[in-house]
């Protein structure tokens, strides 16, 4: 019997905390949703209703992010006083606009009231959880033509409000690509989708960075230039160039009919006598696959030929003016020579 009375609190403790209790039961505050995320240079409107006893006056409502005593009013905050508007009142609701938001504005925030009464002083805890996300687009770094590819517009956390997402290519609207799934799906990826991807969420202005998707194919298009281009003479320089289209950038190997002469983008004959006459072509290769161009023909002009070219044409005309025929044929044969040579030195593709 000693035991039970010792164990019993004294009356007066027990009314002082049902008086406490009571005193509690009549002061509230409710947020809805208790969690929110956004996007970033987004407006957030925060949600709550509260409540006090009856008997109570209302002198004063705000917003803060402080779980202190006596916290700061964020409207009295020059980070926050332009970007905020109280949306309520002070008899229940509590609502307020936070616009422009920014990543820094990540936070918990709570709503207080003031009332007249010395004692009436209220803060609603837990607040709201505020988080600001950016968007990153997640992608592969290279991809192989062919290939089937994803592309993801990815937040830190999922959005409040519903999102339709945008797609860019080079700062280009991808319309096509315009619905709720946060991915961008390539089928059969070809080199034409090579570029710079950003996404956004229709109705928002903030576009997440540019990822850069490069795809990757064998060597295509490979064709040889040929300069000078004119009749090619004993001792000329000739410079021969293999053109290709690639990623990534292709090796170039140089061959003379069935052997290989050279490597490098560009193949150069210095001093080129009639031995080097004969087909060109260049393989271009890389490790999706390889391609050869179409093979040209290299035909030397001996400066023995030449001179007599020269000569011939020189006689011919000097026959024409003698008026002999014989001179005009001797033109005419090496005119035609030289024409057939010129023609024989054009490029081939």
């Amino acid at each position: 019997m000693l035991m039970s009375v010792r164990m019993a609190p004294p009356l007066p403790l027990i009314f002082l905390l049902m008086i406490h209790v009571c005193s509690q039961s009549g002061w509230s505050v409710s947020y809805s949703p208790s969690h929110i995320c956004a996007l970033k240079d987004s407006t957030v409107i925060m949600r709550c209703t509260y409540k006090y006893p009856t008997g109570y006056q209302i002198e004063k409502v705000f917003w803060t992010h402080e779980n202190s005593v006596d916290p700061q009013d964020l409207s009295n905050d020059t980070e926050y006083s332009p970007r905020l508007q109280y949306l309520g009142d002070k008899q229940q609701n509590c609502n307020i606009r936070l616009s422009h938001v920014t990543l820094n504005d990540s936070n918990m925030y709570y709503f207080r009231f003031i009332t007249v009464n010395p004692d009436g002083k209220w803060t609603g805890k837990p607040g709201v959880t505020l988080t600001v996300t950016d968007l990153q687009v997640e992608s592969p770094e290279r991809v192989t033509e062919g290939d089937s590819v994803s592309l993801t517009c990815k937040s830190s956390c999922a959005l409040t409000d519903r999102a339709t997402f945008i797609w860019y290519r080079n700062s280009q609207p991808l319309t096509e690509r315009r619905d709720r799934n946060n991915e961008l799906l390539l089928q059969s990826v070809r080199r034409e989708d090579s570029g710079r991807y950003s996404c956004a969420v229709d109705g928002h202005t903030h576009i997440s960075p540019a990822v850069q998707l490069n795809v990757m194919y064998p060597p295509r298009n490979v064709s040889v230039f040929i300069s000078p281009s004119a009749v090619i003479v004993e001792g000329d320089s000739v410079t021969l160039n293999c053109i290709s289209d690639s990623n990534p950038p292709a090796e170039i190997s140089w061959f003379k009919g069935g052997t290989i002469v050279g490597s490098g983008r560009i193949y150069s004959i210095s001093k080129i006598s009639s031995d080097d006459s004969g087909e060109y072509k260049c393989k271009s290769n890389n490790k999706h696959g390889e391609k050869y161009s179409d093979a040209v023909t290299l035909n030397i002009m001996s400066v023995r030929c030449f001179l007599s070219v020269t000569v011939g044409v020189a006689a011919g005309v000097v026959g024409v003016l003698l008026g002999g025929a014989s001179g005009a044929f001797i033109m005419y044969i090496c005119l035609t020579k030289r024409m057939n040579r010129r023609s024989a030195m054009k490029e081939v593709r």
